[in-house]
């Protein structure tokens, strides 16, 4: 049996890529009204992320359920949220993709089962991922454990994440710290860790 190589650290492992999960939703489900207030509170800090790293030309990565419509895109589900008015509107209208960004339909909980985001971010050259978006107890920490399983490192921003109440957030964000090792400090305590370079002028 050969023993599996240790991976060396490259420069290329301080490449970025933003996630920014779920936060194009509907919110008609139980809960959904306390989910969709914790998540437009995480809309400045998400915005703030996205500038960043678009000043740097790094990654940044759309990833939402397809909430079993599986002959809908992206585009229909942005369309729904603008015409659902509320909540939904309005942090679809913040949050909107630009040109640059990509995006990835999941079926389930975590952002890499059954979908193409592996291949992506290995086309992209990311080894770093900042998690951002709802819900922190569930597809955040889903897609938090597979992100750890395959070695990247991981940042998950306290006030860039939400979920159905603050309780379930605080016990999220330490199960992740104390299972994951991950940081954890909010957008503007760790300024400037992630994206390590900025676009030349």
């Amino acid at each position: 049996m050969k023993r599996r190589k240790q991976r060396t650290r490259s420069a290329d492992d301080d490449k970025a890529a933003l996630l920014i999960i779920d936060m194009m939703n509907l919110f008609d489900f139980d809960g959904g009204v306390a989910l969709a207030k914790s998540a437009f509170a995480c809309v400045p800090a998400i915005a703030r992320l996205r500038r960043r790293f678009d000043a740097a030309a790094e990654p940044v990565i759309y990833i939402n359920d397809n909430f079993a419509h599986w002959q809908g895109e992206f585009r229909d589900l942005l369309a729904q949220c603008n015409l659902a008015g509320g909540s939904s509107a309005k942090i679809a209208l913040a949050l909107a993709p630009g040109e640059s960004h990509y995006y990835v339909l999941k079926p389930k909980h975590s952002a890499f089962l059954c979908t193409p985001l592996s291949v992506l971010l290995t086309k992209l050259g990311v080894r770093r991922l900042v998690l951002t978006g709802i819900s922190l107890d569930s597809c955040i920490f889903a897609t938090a454990l597979d992100a750890n399983m395959r070695e990247f490192d991981l940042w998950v921003p306290n006030d860039a994440v939400g979920a159905i109440s603050r309780d379930r957030k605080e016990k999220g964000l330490a199960l992740i710290r104390a299972s994951l090792a991950v940081d954890t400090r909010g957008t503007r305590a760790v300024e400037g860790l992630f994206p390590t370079k900025q676009r030349s002028s």
